[in-house]
């Protein structure tokens, strides 16, 4: 039994001895002490003045010195108001130093396998165009939180929705045959996603020089979006999508699977892999199949022109359409569809959709929808909504082809990293090819852990040059933080012992270094409750930051006595352990040496 669990069955049974009273774990609040106090946990004891009839001083005296008899490693305590801060024995941490030896790692051995299935679907493209910089901060939240549920005891499936029909591909698909004059990501030397997103917007800049010339002609912008020949042309190809004619597929087909296969390089530069990937165009039918059913059900109602609508009054919403009046569906067909085959199929207890914030109501109305059919674990769908990611120059338009490709990004990382590390001459004695791989590990560290360390709720600016300096609260800090760590124990001329002599004594810095490292599977449980990994990535720097301080300060390897440069060293291999892990958990892979 770890720590805390312990210090919560204490408090309960303090209780119970000391005022007679039965409290469960609930009402119990342990936390980590803050800063500023004295401590290492801190209990709560407002919520048993009413057992004990006594103000907080004192109560929290009682239990203090309840639990200080009953626990070994609590060596003190001091209350400050209504909080009892308790101090625990530097013997307690160096013997859970001892212990990490014997771990695979530190997560698997504090969190029990739950059981809880769990789906997380990011990524969800689009295809016709590229991924862009948006779509990384979602492919990096969606992988990152995955391995945070896993290393907290979930089992998780990675599923990713391509949304590869629609009115969009079509859009590319219709200026391909107009003006692609047989154009081939082979006989460009395009990537296919590149080539059919500048189809997009081909399209796009048509169909605002039509619109426009038709206002010339005295038309309102309604009236002259609405007689668009373009537009109306696209729409014409959806419904023969729909209705399967053959070269429609055929076209359809072909595009799809350029755009397919340059995602696929992308996922691999980002080391993003998905357990299954689902299809649009293969789950839509499903969706539309759900409408009928709740037609018959009167839980839809079909407007005059045919299209099919749900009425969302009663939830203080609007009306919400679900099948257009030429019979094609729309998102919210096909998300009702996908929700429930995914649920038939992967039996999961909770489902996650990685999906920017500007479609909280598109998830607010499916979990609606749902219930209203029947479907009561639709309040087991959370929408892990992020903020918007730009550049310094501001915002990207997909239209306008102003989006950052993705991987345009990584190749300018790859670049940047490639200068910074030259120029500091830290690579030197690898050969090309290590340096090679060592950029590329060093620009993937810093583009996500920039965009990881931030709250993904809030919005972003991503500054790829801030992103990888080596100081700072920077990827590639840490990555060398931990490749420092690697160094000491190559010039090390003893064996670092498994076992770390248990009545040493440590200075301050090394017992805080020792906290820190304990306090890792609290941050990955805040991490998964809150589906957040900037608690991940921050905590890392923090760790990291905290060791190259004491590195600054103490010596590892020449200390003052042959045991203690045992013990600093195995403290700092340990903390690069954690280092690895924490990082792990973000997707960013460390290089061993730099």
């Amino acid at each position: 039994m770890n720590l805390e669990n312990r210090l919560s069955d204490k408090v309960k049974e303090a209780v119970q001895t000391l005022y007679n009273q039965e409290v469960s774990s609930d009402q119990i609040q342990i936390q980590r002490t803050r800063k500023e106090f004295t401590g290492d946990f801190t209990v709560v004891v407002f919520s048993f003045l009413r057992f004990s009839k006594k103000p907080p001083e004192q109560t929290g005296e009682e239990i203090g010195d309840f639990l200080k008899k009953n626990i070994d490693e609590i060596s003190d305590y001091n209350i400050i108001k209504g909080f009892l801060n308790l101090v625990i024995d530097s013997g307690f941490w160096l013997k859970f130093l001892n212990n990490l030896q014997s771990m695979d790692t530190l997560y698997h051995n504090y969190f029990s396998r739950s059981g809880e299935k769990m789906a997380v679907e990011f990524s969800s493209p689009n295809t016709n165009k590229p991924l862009h910089l948006g779509h990384i901060r979602n492919n990096l939240l969606g992988f990152s939180i995955s391995r945070i549920f896993e290393a907290s005891g979930r089992d998780v499936s990675k599923v990713n929705l391509v949304n590869d029909r629609g009115i969009h591909i079509c859009k590319s698909m219709l200026a391909w045959k107009k003006w692609g004059k047989g154009a081939t990501p082979e006989n460009t030397g395009k990537k296919g996603d590149k080539l059919v997103g500048d189809f997009y917007v081909k399209f796009d800049q048509a169909y605002k020089k039509e619109v426009e010339e038709l206002i010339a002609q005295g038309h309102s912008r309604e009236e002259a979006q609405k007689n668009s020949v373009l537009m109306r042309e696209a729409r014409k190809m959806l419904t023969d999508w729909e209705a399967g004619d053959k070269e429609v597929i055929e076209l359809w087909r072909m595009m799809n699977n350029w755009v397919l296969e340059g995602f696929e390089k992308t996922y691999k530069d980002l080391g993003v892999s998905f357990d299954k990937v689902y299809y649009e165009s293969e789950v839509y039918k499903k969706g539309k199949e759900e409408i009928e059913k709740g037609l018959e059900k009167e839980v839809f109602f079909k407007h005059s022109d045919g299209s099919v609508w749900v009425d969302l009054s009663e939830q203080e919403l609007d009306q919400k359409i679900l099948l257009r009046s030429d019979g094609t569906s729309v998102y919210m067909t096909q998300d009702i569809g996908t929700a429930i085959q995914r649920k038939d199929e992967l039996k999961f207890d909770k489902h996650i959709y990685v999906v920017g914030n500007e479609q909280n109501y598109h998830f607010q109305v499916l979990k609606i929808i749902l219930d209203k059919l029947g479907y009561k674990w639709s309040e087991n769908l959370f929408h892990l909504a992020y903020g918007m990611v730009e550049l310094p120059e501001g915002k990207m338009k997909s239209r306008e082809g102003t989006v950052v490709d993705a991987d345009d990004l990584i190749e300018e990382m790859i670049q940047n990293a490639r200068e910074i590390t030259q120029s500091s001459g830290k690579l030197g004695e690898f050969s090309d090819h290590k340096k090679e791989e060592i950029y590329k590990q060093i620009a993937l560290g810093a583009l996500k852990y920039f965009i990881l360390k931030v709250d993904p709720k809030r919005n972003m600016t991503f500054d790829p040059k801030e992103s990888i300096d080596f100081n700072g609260n920077t990827g590639p800090f840490i990555q060398y933080s931990y490749a420092r760590i690697n160094s000491l124990a190559d010039k090390a001329d003893f064996k670092v012992s498994l076992k770390v002599n248990e009545s040493i004594q440590l200075n301050e810095k090394e017992i805080q270094l020792i906290k820190q490292i304990h306090k890792f599977v609290h941050v990955i449980d805040e991490a998964a409750e809150e589906m957040n990994p900037s608690h991940i990535a921050n905590y890392v720097y923090e760790l990291a930051k905290e060791f190259n301080q004491f590195y600054h300060d103490y010596s590892v390897l020449k200390a003052e006595r042959k045991e203690l440069a045992v013990f600093r060293l195995n403290l700092s291999l340990q903390i690069a352990r954690v280092i690895k892990e924490a990082m792990w958990l973000l997707g960013i892979d460390l290089p061993e040496r730099m």
